[in-house]
């Protein structure tokens, strides 16, 4: 069932609204009994043999948590085999369901064999839910979660609003919330969660859906090998980077408003990524629940075992700013290659995906060593941020946008044709009705090699008008956490000091004027519905 469908906002999601604060009005271990049972139709609505397939998982998980609650002090090398049982248990289900039949693709190109493996049914959302499993288990054995019941532990695992897509939340910064909500009608939280719901309708109907068929178009045929020129090249990598920007944004929005409607507050898993200044500063603002995900129980741990090897050869490090060449490729440059390889392939199950997450492990280790380095040859930190801001803006969006195309392309061959046309390398056309329009210019950008092609005029206008559009929207307004700050949209998201843009103007209230407005916005998304396409990010 998706988000953006008449069946969800029309039924799915009254009907379970009405009945969670009616039942929360008499008795709320009802309501949030309903709640659960409501996730468990939700996920089971697309194809029900998705519950038959995670059922089992969820029960084994929650076998092997209760175990480690009762034994993770008394018998810790115990509890330690168990916890390393669940891990294992999680990634070879995860591995099966996911990434089975790519493993017999690398075979069969790596060794030259044909082996044939029938096609496995995927479930839906089966990577966040099996981080956000072993995310559990890890944090019963650290005793970061000491009680807990089969009841809050389906609640945790099966919340409609994130189960999908995410966000990847901890047990911790959820049940609270559960046992403190008072399951009933509130007019903040419906005003807040209307408003995020259907900003984030508008996001994906208005914004991301409408550039699939002018992304889709020079990707296929790069792919058939149609060399695409240097703006067929950028329109195509722009277009895709601008389309799962709020595509994701839009359904981040959306999470957060369905959960606000139940009292919840979901953790910010995105914000504004495209306004980073480096690529460490974009993945704090890229699906941040996963970069928090991987730092936390990937890369941090590598690190430290690495500074202990290191130390233990006596080999210390005295601090990261004088940390040599040698210190920084073991302690740091191996664990975020690695971290990031895990996330390329976390997010799917092909080479291009691999390689997408190497390439952005490369550009983050490039990134922490001129942290290094640029003190000692750029001391005055003021001036540099100064100086190099826009620079580094620049660098950091086409090194985004170069890997995006990575992300899209469905063979690593497509991929490096579309990167060659970028570069220029397959010259550069305009239309015949443009160029003809265009007076002395058109000789000038003939001279430069420009060609005239016979293609459309109006396409292209098009395009370059909506790609225009949409990186003023995502590069210069405020988003939607930002508006609604007032209001804790997403945990921890508090009002900033600055006024907001235009004067104030766009600081959300609900008043009539924004009540207006946000019908405005709702009509528009609810007009877009019928043409139902999937969330990128419900692939993963």
């Amino acid at each position: 069932m998706l988000f953006n469908s008449y069946i969800f906002i029309f039924g799915f999601l009254p009907v379970t609204l009405g009945g969670f604060y009616v039942l929360g009005s008499r008795r709320r271990e009802w309501a949030l009994l309903w709640l659960a049972a409501a996730s468990l139709l939700f996920y089971a609505w697309w194809r029900p043999l998705n519950v038959l397939l995670i059922a089992p998982s969820i029960l084994i998980n929650y076998g092997i948590s209760r175990f480690l609650e009762r034994n993770a002090q008394p018998r810790p090398g115990l509890a330690r085999v168990a916890l390393v049982a669940g891990i294992v248990f999680n990634l070879c289900f995860l591995g099966y369901f996911k990434y089975l039949t790519f493993g017999e693709q690398a075979l069969n190109d790596l060794f030259g064999t044909s082996f044939i493996l029938t096609q496995v049914v995927l479930p839906l959302g089966i990577s966040f839910i099996t981080f956000q499993k072993i995310a559990f288990l890890l944090d019963v054995h650290a005793g970061r979660v000491t009680h807990f019941t089969f009841r809050e532990y389906a609640l945790f695992v099966l919340f409609f609003p994130q189960l999908i897509a995410g966000p990847i939340v901890h047990y911790r910064e959820m049940m609270p919330q559960f046992k403190a909500v008072s399951c009933r009608f509130d007019a903040e939280n419906m005003s807040v969660g209307l408003t995020l719901f259907f900003f984030g309708l508008a996001k994906k109907l208005i914004l991301a859906d409408p550039l699939s068929s002018m992304v889709g178009t020079p990707y296929d045929q790069a792919a058939s090998g149609v060399p695409p020129t240097i703006i067929n090249a950028w329109i195509a990598a722009l277009g895709f980077t601008l389309q799962i920007y709020f595509d994701f944004s839009g359904y981040c929005d959306m999470a957060l408003g369905l959960a606000r409607f139940f009292g919840i507050k979901l953790p910010v898993n995105f914000n504004s990524p495209l306004k980073a200044r480096s690529i460490i500063d974009f993945w704090s603002r890229w699906h941040v629940t996963l970069t928090r995900f991987l730092t936390a129980y990937l890369y941090v741990p590598m690190t430290l075992a690495m500074t202990r090897r290191r130390m233990a050869s006596g080999k210390p490090i005295r601090s990261a700013r004088d940390m040599g060449a040698s210190a920084f490729i073991t302690v740091l440059a191996m664990p975020t290659i690695l971290t990031m390889l895990v996330s390329g392939v976390w997010h799917g199950a092909g080479y291009t995906f691999l390689l997408w997450g190497l390439l952005h492990g490369v550009l983050l280790c490039i990134n922490h060593a001129w942290r290094l380095i640029r003190p000692r040859i750029w001391r005055n930190t003021a001036s540099y941020n100064r100086r190099v801001a826009p620079i580094a803006f620049l660098l950091t969006f086409i090194s985004v946008v170069f890997a995006m195309a990575m992300f899209r392309a469905p063979s690593v061959g497509t991929a490096v044709v579309l990167w060659k046309g970028m570069i220029g390398g397959y010259g550069a056309t305009l239309p015949q009705a443009i160029l003809s329009r265009l007076g002395p210019i058109a000789g000038w950008l003939q001279a430069l090699g420009v060609q005239p092609a016979w293609t459309s005029g109006s396409l292209l206008l098009t395009a370059t008008a909506r790609i225009l559009v949409l990186l003023f929207i995502a590069l210069a307004l405020p988003n939607t956490l930002e508006l609604l700050a007032a209001y804790e949209p997403a945990i921890g998201i508090k009002p900033a000091k600055a006024p907001g843009f235009l004067l104030g103007l766009t600081v959300w209230q609900p008043n009539r004027a924004w009540a207006v407005g946000l019908a405005g916005i709702a009509l528009a998304g609810v007009l877009s519905l019928g043409g139902l396409h999937e969330f990128i990010y419900w692939q993963f």
